[in-house]
């Protein structure tokens, strides 16, 4: 295996100094680059089982940036254990300190990964170093509990606040809000609103996100009272305050109400913006009311709004979801002639429209498009065509595709694995079998928690297609992620 200044030496970078005082570990002539190519850093470490190896070759590097740093962690991210690894041999680099960032990066794939003791000692670490934590910490941590199903805890890690040296204010109580509300726990969150609005002093913004987090489950009566309550306190409502209304009427199916709410809103010369816009073109057009989405936004554009790449991207997805993808590519190319430049929500939906048309290649040229656009697929674009890869049956499409996705700088997901390993039970094929149980122990290595119907799941299959040794390192596996089996007689 090349070392990591070989690696990169071959990725037509300049060269630059070695570290001083260090030797080159494969006594190699090219000289390591001056800016390490973060790709070829993330498959180096993914490559590499020896930390003692990544450690000396990391550290051969002196070139290390924050931002660096933190797109490497991000190139790494789908892969918990290899990211908080080069976190920690880089901590270790004798000319090179992580920013308050890069430890909040660290602080949330461990969070992710649910190892609470590693997410509290890079807290304490931070602390000693006065590089924080942050509110912005807190509400990482706080988010990570409540999308684990532990509210509760999430609620603890902001009243404790002070004790890790950082005070509560009306910044982060809206921060903590916001991370309930998003989180479907609008409830919860409206009831610690009303015990510490007074302490906080409670603005605006704050009403607005419970507002918005009340419309997010569809009940946008309380809504109403949330904001209701807001001007009797001699609040004013902003343009945000509208604009979650009139969002939380179409999220609701309440159409008549949101164009009403609308119209209203044109009446009163609020100063409607291009965020209101985009969410009539969108809501509209998710209804099947597609001209009518077309009318409102060729009307903004006589209203001198200018239209926003996101904009496009909630017509583009309109066509192709309630009309047809090549009117969604002509607007994609009517874009391009306005001198938009797509981004990668942009191809997403376009790609979508394309694998959903059945049109399979055409999908994959948007691909390949991206790159022009200096725009590269996300793990988003690669489960969309692996997705509907599957649901055609083109097994061996879909592997390769997943194949194409991990040697490039993209690593797969949770959804990614949860999509192939179904797919490998279609054709109980022994050999596919072999491939889901394979998919299943590598996404726990990655830190992924697979469901226990997925391990029962692999289990029986292997089982029943006679790979009894197979299944007992599976049994083995489900038992130390603690997804406890049911008795299996192997």
């Amino acid at each position: 295996m090349l070392s990591l200044r070989e690696n990169i030496s071959q990725t037509a970078v300049p060269s630059l100094k070695a570290h001083p005082k260090r030797s080159s570990l494969h006594h190699s002539a090219t000289a390591p680059p001056p800016h390490p190519e973060p790709t070829a850093i993330a498959k180096l470490i993914l490559k590499t089982d020896n930390s003692e190896t990544i450690t000396r070759n990391l550290h051969t590097l002196t070139n290390w940036t924050p931002h660096l740093v933190h797109t490497v962690l991000k190139r790494l991210w789908n892969h918990g254990p290899k990211a908080l690894q080069f976190f920690n041999i880089l901590d270790t680099h004798p000319f090179y300190a992580h920013s308050a960032t890069g430890f909040d990066h660290a602080i949330d794939i461990a969070a992710r990964l649910r190892d609470y003791k590693t997410v509290w000692a890079l807290v304490a670490r931070m602390r000693s170093r006065k590089l924080g934590p942050s509110p912005k910490t807190f509400a990482i941590i706080a988010e990570r509990y409540v999308s684990s199903g532990k509210a509760d805890k999430a609620v603890k890690v902001f009243l404790s606040m002070h004790e890790h040296g950082c005070s509560q204010n009306l910044n982060s109580f809206n921060a903590f809000l916001d991370v309930l509300c998003k989180s479907k726990r609008a409830e919860m969150a409206y009831k610690l609103f009303n015990i510490f609005r007074g302490r906080f002093r409670a603005d605006t913004v704050s009403y607005n996100i419970i507002a918005n987090g009340f419309c997010l489950k569809k009940q946008t009566p309380r809504a109403l009272e949330v904001l209701k309550e807001m001007v009797e306190r001699g609040l004013v409502p902003t343009l945000t305050t509208y604009n979650i209304m009139l969002k939380g009427y179409f999220r609701a199916g309440q159409i008549e109400e949101a164009w009403g709410f609308f119209l209203q809103m044109k009446r009163r010369k609020v100063g409607i913006d291009v965020v209101t816009y985009t969410t009539v073109v969108h809501g509209l057009g998710v209804v099947g009311e597609v001209e009518k989405a077309r009318k409102v936004f060729d009307e903004m554009i006589g209203a001198g709004v200018l239209p926003s790449v996101a904009t496009f991207n909630a017509l583009i997805q309109v066509l192709c979801k309630k009309d047809n993808v090549e009117n969604a590519i002509i607007v994609f190319e009517e874009m391009l002639r306005k001198g938009y430049t797509p981004n990668v929500t942009t191809y997403n939906v376009v790609i979508r429209g394309l694998c959903h048309a059945g049109n399979m290649d055409r999908a994959i040229e948007y691909m390949d498009k991206m790159k022009d656009d200096n725009c590269k697929p996300i793990v988003q674009t690669y489960n969309v065509v692996i997705r509907y890869y599957c649901d055609d049956g083109e097994i061996e499409k879909a592997l390769a595709m997943f194949e194409r996705m991990t040697g490039g700088s993209c690593l797969p997901n949770l959804d990614t694995y949860n999509i192939l390993i179904s797919v490998m039970f279609v054709r109980k094929r022994s050999d596919d079998l072999l491939v889901a149980g394979k998919l299943l122990i590598e996404m726990v290595d990655r830190g992924f928690l697979p469901r226990k119907f997925t391990f029962n799941q692999v289990l029986n299959g292997l089982l029943l297609t006679g790979n009894q040794g197979f299944a007992k390192e599976i049994l083995s596996l489900q038992s130390r992620c603690g997804r406890l089996p049911r008795h299996f007689r192997l």
